[in-house]
């Protein structure tokens, strides 16, 4: 089988400050997110891929170790060093997991585990600015890409707000259907936070007991300033990381 390594356009600066080893460690792992390396494919041998690109084969070793160290790359006995996955970086901005699946070239599918109403707890109440106990769409998915896991979505939305079919909810994104329904999403208010798997969070997102989890509870209001819809997600922090643009303030 053809290396598909070799049919990138590799390349290192030796005149740069970067580590030869880093610079190629992130051409491989922009291929991987952009699809170009997709899971499953096998990278040929260090000697190769050190012979066109004139480094040593420890540099090339350590450029590929730190791709296996991210979980993006592993060595398996008698195969190869294979591609795994790329990890989901996602900018903090009011935008859908299934989109951004979609934005990275991912193949995403959704396994709905909840659609129903349930009372609303003082905590969902008070992020929907409604009466505690009152009824409120509750909908549990579990988001894949390429048919492995990604994360654990709960979702509470004001009965009455649209259908939430749950065949869509598996064909597409819930601010999808949000739009289509002539909902405009104008802003949200979002904690990020973290904490270990367990039990059968574990099991659902096919991680061992005390692998992290990066959390996200989040508050969706429209153009009108009304809150559409609470969300409490896990992510699989092996799979999944949030980006941040930081600015100096003037």
């Amino acid at each position: 089988m053809a290396d598909p390594a070799l049919s990138l356009e590799l390349g290192v600066d030796r005149t740069s400050p970067v580590p030869l080893y880093f610079q190629l460690a992130q051409q491989l792992e922009a291929a991987i997110e952009r699809g170009r390396l997709t899971p499953g494919s096998l990278l040929g041998n260090e000697i190769d891929l050190a012979a066109r690109l004139g480094l040593s084969r420890p540099t090339v070793r350590q450029a590929i170790q730190s791709l296996v160290d991210k979980g993006l790359l592993v060595r398996r006995r008698g195969v190869g060093t294979q591609v795994v996955h790329s990890q989901i970086k996602r900018p903090l901005e009011l935008s859908s997991l299934y989109d951004d699946l979609l934005a990275a070239g991912q193949r995403p599918t959704t396994r709905v585990l909840c659609n129903d109403t349930v009372p609303a707890t003082a905590e969902i109440a008070a992020a929907l600015a409604l009466p505690e106990g009152s009824e409120v769409h509750h909908v549990e998915r579990l988001r894949l890409a390429y048919d492995e896991p990604m994360a654990h979505l709960c979702n509470y939305l004001p009965v009455g707000l649209l259908a939430l079919d749950t065949a869509q909810l598996e064909a597409t994104g819930l601010y999808r259907m949000m739009r289509a329904a002539g909902i405009t999403l104008h802003s949200a208010r979002q904690s990020v936070g973290a904490r270990a798997a367990a039990g059968a969070e574990a099991l659902r997102l096919e991680e061992a007991d005390g692998a992290p989890l990066l959390t996200m509870q989040r508050t969706t209001f429209d153009s009108n300033g009304r809150a559409v819809e609470f969300g409490t997600h896990a992510y699989r922090a092996s799979r999944y990381a949030f980006e941040f643009q930081l600015l100096v303030r003037p």
